[in-house]
């Protein structure tokens, strides 16, 4: 008789840091944001996108920039770019 593997549980991913989450929630607020990712470390931020095949990534890059503006810090540096 044959045995049957039973996977094992996956853990669920720690959770998010509140300023990382609500970074992405802003930038996937912007209209033509396909997809998104926040690279966070002292005193500087990276964020990426992959815009809509129909949009202009510089245009988009602009309003994900606006949208998430609200979050600076004083003497943080904040990267935008696209995603391969």
């Amino acid at each position: 008789m044959s045995r049957i593997a039973i996977p094992e549980p996956v853990a669920a991913p720690p959770p998010l840091p509140s300023r990382i989450r609500r970074t992405l929630e802003l930038v996937y607020s912007v209209e033509g944001v396909t997809a998104a990712r926040v690279w966070h470390w002292p005193g500087r931020v990276s964020v990426g996108i992959r815009p809509a095949t129909r949009s202009a990534p510089s245009e988009i890059l602009r309003r994900v920039e606006s949208a998430v503006s609200g979050l600076r810090e004083p003497d943080e540096t904040w990267d935008f770019g696209l995603l391969d």
